[in-house]
């Protein structure tokens, strides 16, 4: 499945615009990620785009979430391999059990691409106004987006240093900023 099939497919599952453009976001950031790490970026890629794709489906219920978006998922033909790592997502649930690359770089997508977006909210709408050096000052400000989990971007550490993976998921925010709205 290329990245206009899993967007479309998203888009079949979900209705609010944030969470598609977070899904994207964090397919981007994924993306670029694995280009880094000489990984699949067309998977790692689909497997940010749908890691929340049951969002709207579980009503809230965590207890659900990421084993609703693997059923979806087998259902439409993911690979088993990927949708397992999509269902492992839910820190709620799984928490400390990553060890594969690709899970611990998700943890970190997730919510990296949130942070920086909000930075670049900040900015008038203009991401190409953040840097490395914007994102590592917001990341200390805990009120600052306080939404995006700092100990899930942390994850990442042991496989990509921090201010590194800040430049890797910029880039992949910034090659789709207009279809986040941004500039």
């Amino acid at each position: 499945m290329d990245r206009q099939a899993s967007i479309a497919l998203i888009r079949n599952y979900i209705r609010d615009e944030h969470l598609i453009r977070h899904c994207l976001a964090t397919g981007a950031v994924m993306k670029h990620a694995a280009r880094h790490l000489h990984e699949d970026e067309a998977g790692w890629e689909r497997i940010g785009v749908l890691h929340d794709i049951d969002f709207e489906q579980i009503n809230g219920d965590m207890q659900l979430h990421g084993a609703t978006g693997k059923d979806i998922l087998l259902h439409h033909g993911i690979d088993p391999g990927e949708a397992e790592i999509i269902r492992r997502h839910n820190h709620l649930l799984h928490n400390g059990t990553y060890t594969q690359q690709v899970e611990i770089v998700l943890q970190a997508a997730d919510s990296i691409s949130g942070l920086i977006i909000a930075c670049g909210l900040v900015k008038g709408g203009r991401l190409s106004d953040v840097s490395v050096k914007t994102i590592t000052k917001k990341a200390k400000e805990k009120l600052f987006a306080a939404g995006c989990d700092r100990d899930r971007i942390a994850l990442v550490a042991p496989v990509i240093p921090l201010p590194e993976f800040y430049g890797i998921a910029l880039a992949g925010l910034m090659e789709i900023r207009g279809e986040l709205g941004l500039e």
